[in-house]
């Protein structure tokens, strides 16, 4: 069993980069909108960044996690186009196969990139809407791994408060 906790940019250093509002920010559009610029770190070899549309389906929880994935060539980065809790499940690399995993819930106003190589679930929102914006890699060459887990990990929320 796995418990998600909510996101935070701290806890998910070692995996990648929350995207979310905060910082510093430059008023544009004669001062009716902040602009907070350079919120992630793209990390691509050998292709150009690009962006994406995925329309995932809502799942439900508890969630039985039983795939995880890399990209070698790229990072991913996945922003909600509308407002979607959605669970960021990672795990560290041992030995070229995924760790103990993780589990992150990102809320309303939050997206996240997953650092390139880092060992990841699938797109997996749990309420809200599935459309999601996605920045990352488009180029040749093998820039997917995937392992399935000997059994699958269970998923839950946890306990508000």
């Amino acid at each position: 069993m796995l418990t998600a906790i909510p996101i935070t940019a701290e806890d998910f250093a070692p995996f990648g980069e929350v995207v979310e509002l905060g910082g510093e920010f430059k008023t544009i559009n004669e001062g009716f909108c902040r602009r907070y610029s350079d919120l992630a770190t793209l990390d691509i070899v050998d292709g150009a960044p690009g962006i994406s549309l995925f329309d995932a389906e809502i799942r439900s929880l508890p969630y039985d996690c039983g795939l995880l994935e890399r990209h070698p060539l790229g990072s991913q980065c996945f922003i909600p186009m509308r407002n979607a809790e959605f669970l960021v499940i990672v795990a560290p690399d041992a030995g070229g196969r995924p760790g103990a995993p993780r589990a992150f819930v990102a809320g309303a106003g939050q997206g996240v990139n997953i650092g390139r190589n880092v060992w990841h679930g699938v797109l997996c929102p749990i309420s809200g809407s599935g459309l999601f914006a996605v920045v990352d890699r488009i180029g040749p060459g093998p820039n997917l791994e995937e392992v399935r887990l000997p059994e699958p990990v269970t998923v839950t929320l946890a306990p508000e408060g």
